[in-house]
């Protein structure tokens, strides 16, 4: 089983990309793969709409900008999606906004071939907006079908400045029960493919 780490943080070692580690580090045990893209700083243009996915059902968005199509088919052919925001005026940051616009519709375009994955999301925050960022990212699972585990609490971290997050006792707590949960669910889901709803 492979799970693909998105990293929406320009900060590749910052808060987000902890509160991720802290997640990985508990499936990497469980013996599920783990690849961590970081887009947070990438170029990346917002969806605007014009179907083509949909016409040439290529798995591709017409915009071939640095990241979306070089990654397309890893997120679509994994089985687990785990997503990493910090937190901007309480949602999450514009480039993963983009990516995720973009890479659901492309995955609706191509069949649903999102549908019943395992997805998880994961936020740091400074001090408030992150029940608003975190709900942000469950939307694009929920209207999916993907199944979406969790922790005992909303899943973020607090940390404004690199580093302060691994000072959150209850933060890495939660983020390692959602570890193991996502771990659980994503073999149970494999073990039960045969009997998905259509």
């Amino acid at each position: 089983m492979k799970v693909i780490a998105i990293n929406g943080s320009s900060k590749r070692e910052g808060n987000t990309a902890f509160a991720l580690s802290c997640v990985t580090e508990v499936l990497k045990k469980h013996q599920i793969e783990i690849e961590t893209i970081e887009i947070g700083a990438k170029a990346m243009h917002g969806c605007i709409g014009c179907n083509t996915c949909f016409k040439k059902k290529n798995r591709r968005c017409v915009f071939d900008d640095d990241i979306l199509n070089s990654v397309i088919d890893k997120v679509l052919e994994a089985d687990g999606l785990l997503v990493g925001s910090p937190v901007y005026y309480a949602g999450i940051n514009g480039a993963l906004k983009s990516f995720l616009d973009r890479t659901f519709y492309v995955a609706m375009a191509s069949g649903g071939l999102i549908r019943h994955k395992v997805g998880a999301g994961v936020v740091a925050v400074r001090r408030g907006g992150e029940v608003a960022a975190w709900e942000q990212i469950n939307k694009y699972f929920t209207i999916s079908e993907m199944f979406v585990p969790s922790g005992n609490y909303w899943n973020m971290v607090f940390g404004a400045q690199p580093g302060e997050a691994e000072r959150d006792d209850e933060g890495i707590q939660n983020m390692g029960l959602l570890g193991e949960n996502m771990a659980w669910l994503l073999k149970a889901v494999e073990s039960g493919k045969q009997t998905l709803p259509d």
